[in-house]
C-alpha cells in the first residue's frame, strides 16, 4: 500500500484528480480519500522537494492505494491530472508522521470510486 497526496486549488480538481487515479493510472483506492490541512501538505511537499512551491494550495487530500510504492510512481508518470500528485515514500522523514495522523483526518466529502465494488 501507498500514501498519495494531492493538492490544488479547488475541492473540483482534488475529485477529477481521484478519478483520473483510478480511470487512468488504474490504482485502487482504499477507503475514502482523507482531508489534510493545506498548509501542511505544502510544507510536507516542500520538505520532500527541498524547494519552496511558487504557490499554495486550497485544498489537499490524503489517500492510501492498494498498489504498493514503486508501482504507483510508475502509474501516476502516466498521468496529467489537475491537481499536484505526489506518492508518499516511507524514504521521507514525513511518512510515519503521515501514517499517524491518517487515522484521525475526516474523509473527503463528495468523492465516491467510479470502479465496481466487485474489481
Amino acid at each position: 500500500m501507498a500514501f498519495i497526496l494531492i493538492r490544488a486549488d479547488s475541492q473540483k480538481k482534488i475529485l477529477n484528480a481521484l478519478a483520473d487515479l483510478e480511470r487512468h493510472a488504474k490504482l485502487k483506492i482504499n477507503g475514502k480519500p482523507k482531508i489534510i490541512s493545506p498548509e501542511l501538505a505544502d510544507e510536507i511537499i516542500e520538505r520532500i522537494l527541498k524547494e519552496k512551491l511558487k504557490s499554495k494550495s486550497k485544498w489537499a487530500v490524503l489517500v492510501l492505494v492498494a498498489e504498493d510504492t514503486t508501482h504507483s510512481i510508475m502509474q501516476v508518470k502516466k498521468i496529467h491530472p489537475p491537481a499536484h500528485i505526489v506518492v508518499l515514500s516511507n524514504e521521507y522523514e514525513d511518512y510515519n508522521q503521515i501514517k499517524i495522523i491518517y487515522k484521525e483526518l475526516l474523509p473527503l466529502k463528495g468523492y465516491y470510486s467510479g470502479k465496481s465494488k466487485k474489481n
